[in-house]
């Protein structure tokens, strides 16, 4: 019997999680089938509820329910505690077991797919939000100095308020104008309205790496990082590798990555 899976979210349409999940299973040779499906704004527990009835043995989930998906679940691993955020969710039996493997795909990704190394580095992170919370102590953990820029300075504060006595400091926008970073990463969802951040010049160090977690497409973010001399990437190889973790957590078999990407990037 097909075991079902699925991506929530809102919007959902843009998604390439179905397609990544179909190669994973085509390679890995597992039963599955995986779908995107958009929840109401206030209806992301009812739509849990429904799939949890229908057979469903697990899902990921994306903007704007990953802090909604940490309260609803009945067991949190430790990454996702961290984070205070989950995006990938596990239906056994009569409990939702919660975890986030953001940070995890997005260290991959920098480290190994696009060879930046974090140690020593100056990140800024842009955003306070699900996102945002998933790779944030991943960041720290990985050697790397993180600010984090919001343009409600409160949420960064309480973002950066686990990190008392470190390396982890809260901004508003307008408060970054003369400082320069190794890493900026915008995890806003700003892509998805095609909308500019108030981001200063000279923002980049020499050799910075820009880094949108949006994929699909060019975004202002990555626009105005080209512009200003910094290397740039979009969150396409985070989006195959969390979901490479998902599938592992899922399926106990982990898919080669390299392949599925490459055929994406085509």
């Amino acid at each position: 019997m097909t075991d079902r899976y699925a991506v929530i979210g809102n919007p959902i349409s843009h998604s390439k999680s179905p397609l990544i999940h179909r190669m994973f299973a085509e390679q890995t040779g597992q039963d599955i089938s995986y779908e995107a499906i958009e929840a109401p704004l206030d209806g992301f527990a009812a739509t849990i509820a429904r799939l949890r009835k229908e057979g469903y043995k697990g899902c990921n989930v994306t903007v704007p329910f990953k802090f909604e998906a940490f309260e609803l679940c009945d067991e949190i691993g430790a990454r996702a505690r961290n984070a205070k955020a989950v995006n990938t969710l596990l239906f056994r039996e009569d409990k939702i077991l919660g975890t986030n493997t953001d940070g995890a795909g997005l260290l991959i990704d920098i480290e190994q797919n696009l060879d930046f190394k974090l140690m020593w580095k100056d990140a800024l992170l842009l955003g306070a939000g699900g996102a945002a919370a998933g790779v944030l102590w991943p960041l720290f953990n990985a050697g790397a100095g993180v600010t984090i820029a919001n343009r409600t300075l409160e949420k960064a504060l309480a973002l950066a308020s686990d990190f008392e006595d470190c390396s982890v400091f809260a901004r508003s926008f307008d408060q970054l104008s003369g400082r320069r970073f190794d890493l900026v990463i915008n995890a806003t969802s700003s892509g998805l309205q095609d909308e500019k951040l108030p981001l200063p010049a000279g923002l980049f160090k020499p050799g910075a790496l820009a880094y949108d977690m949006m994929y699909g497409r060019e975004t202002p973010f990555m626009t105005f990082a080209r512009e200003h001399g910094a290397r740039v990437a979009d969150g396409l190889g985070m989006l195959v590798e969390q979901a490479a973790e998902a599938f592992f957590i899922w399926r106990g078999v982990r898919p080669d990555t390299r392949p599925v990407l490459a055929a994406l990037r085509k």
